[in-house]
């Protein structure tokens, strides 16, 4: 086993002062993988008095200095790419190929992303020719919390620290308790960049324990959360006696329309990118909204791709999906197909229980339901798992009807060869992302949602500016 109980504060790796020991469980073997310490509340404390003591200096850095460290950052991560790789591999299930084509890449995708916006960002500038003298300031916030979660380890990560390093923020990293490994890596790249002491420290932890501290501590300015609706109610109730910020990017259930004219790998398409992760995504098209003409051709379709879809051990190489991450979401899964089913919908394949060749890990069946209809379980709660629920509609106000109605609005899917159609929809979906016909966000452009999926914008100029302050000056 993995032994890893040390934290990152002040520049040094240290030992806990009042934490608790905590075994991750390897999903594909359900055997314990990797030994850490949950921080108490004196770990988060000493975390965020670091961060506190070093943000003055760093704050005043020029930003070109701000931008050298990141480039040195990115250095350090092709170096340690298939380090970042196996960990995440092992700490959360994914399989190593798919570790190393999609999960670890994202890291260095979002930081080429981040350096290139970062020229954008107007620090200081006039506010225009009707207020002469008055300029407009962008500073860091202070002292920030980062709390990720397991299911994209490197990219929700990247997504937090690099831009709150550009913006001249000081740091306290909590990841997922399922997903620690992959933290030490990026806290060793770090380390290795220059970072400077107390700029960014990590401690591992609960949402109870450390989350809580950190969304508590008066010194503390702002918490970027990324993880359930459920946790980022709480998280939002906690800090609100200290006037943090906090952004949220929190879950999904993403409307995948296919209008009858669609390409002809549309259905492919759509039930692919949810397996994908094992389905443990939350802008996963979760739901196929399938224009009435085309419907059962789909839903054959829908059946191939899934029964093609290979499901196996992380370790394994390969074009496979690997387990759910634990115990507890393999269960919830497994209730919600139940559920399917006793609700109506009509299973075309999949169902309960693992695969058949697999008898241990936290495997799931690929299921299709079809015949789903609005207000059912598995229409309506995030699965988060490789289960797909298709629709069908009638017309195109039918489907624009279904996709809204939904507490979520992350992202929408739009797969039709009628450019006025693909606009009018575009615009009436309500989230923060909509993609059409298989055409993914350019790079540079924000990630993030509406209602129940959080309102933060992750990526690009937008990611960087939700760690900066805006200030007024007249008279200058």
């Amino acid at each position: 086993m993995i032994d890893k109980r040390g934290f990152y504060i002040g520049g040094a790796w240290v030992e806990s002062e009042d934490g608790r020991e905590h075994v991750v469980i390897d999903p594909s073997t359900e055997e314990g993988a990797v030994r850490i310490t949950l921080a108490g509340p004196q770990d988060v404390d000493r975390a965020v008095a670091a961060a506190k003591a070093a943000l003055p200096a760093w704050a005043a850095t020029e930003p070109r200095e701000r931008k050298a460290l990141v480039e040195r950052i990115l250095q350090e991560y092709h170096r340690r790419e298939g380090d970042f790789a196996a960990a995440i591999s092992q700490e959360m299930g994914a399989p190593i190929d798919f570790a190393l084509s999609e999960q670890a890449p994202s890291f260095s995708w979002h930081t080429e992303n981040f350096l290139t916006a970062f020229d954008r960002v107007e620090w200081l500038r006039p506010l225009g020719p009707q207020a002469k003298g008055t300029m407009i300031a962008m500073e860091p916030i202070g002292v920030v919390g980062l709390i990720t979660p397991w299911n994209w380890p490197a990219n929700q990560i990247a997504l937090k620290v690099i831009p709150a390093l550009l913006a001249g923020c000081t740091m306290v990293l909590k990841p997922s308790e399922q997903a620690p490994l992959s933290a030490v890596v990026v806290a060793e790249m770090l380390d290795a960049a220059g970072v400077p002491p107390g700029v960014f420290n990590m401690v591992q932890g609960d949402g109870a324990g450390a989350g809580t501290r950190l969304s508590t501590h008066p010194d503390v300015e702002m918490i970027s959360f990324t993880g359930s609706t459920r946790a980022g109610r709480a998280i939002t109730v906690a800090a609100a006696d200290t006037f943090k910020r906090v952004t949220l990017e929190l879950g999904g259930k993403g409307a995948n329309l296919v209008f009858a004219d669609a390409d002809e790998r549309a259905v492919e398409r759509g039930v692919r990118h949810l397996m994908n992760n094992a389905g443990q995504s939350c802008n996963a098209p979760s739901r196929m909204l399938v224009e009435r003409p085309i419907y059962e051709l789909a839903i054959e379709k829908a059946r191939e791709v899934a029964e093609s879809t290979r499901v196996g051990p992380a370790s394994e190489r390969g074009d496979h999906i690997g387990p759910v991450v634990n115990a507890r979401q393999w269960d919830h899964v497994q209730g919600l197909i139940q559920k399917g089913i006793e609700e109506g919908a009509r299973l075309v394949t999949g169902g309960p229980g693992r695969p058949e060749h697999l008898n241990r890990g936290f495997f799931v069946r690929p299921t299709i339901f079809a015949d789903v209809t609005p207000g059912m379980s598995i229409e309506r709660i995030e699965v988060f798992g490789p289960v797909l629920s298709m629709l069908p509609f009638d017309t195109e106000e039918e489907a624009l009807r279904i996709a809204n109605d939904t507490d979520y609005g992350l992202t929408n899917y739009v797969q039709t060869q009628d450019e006025d159609r693909r606009h009018r929809l575009a615009r009436q979906l309500k989230a923060g992302m909509v993609e059409m016909n298989g055409k993914s966000r350019g790079r540079g452009a924000p990630f993030g949602g509406t209602k129940a999926s959080g309102r933060a914008r992750e990526g690009g100029v937008w990611g960087i500016e939700e760690f900066l302050e805006v200030k007024a000056i007249s008279g200058w």
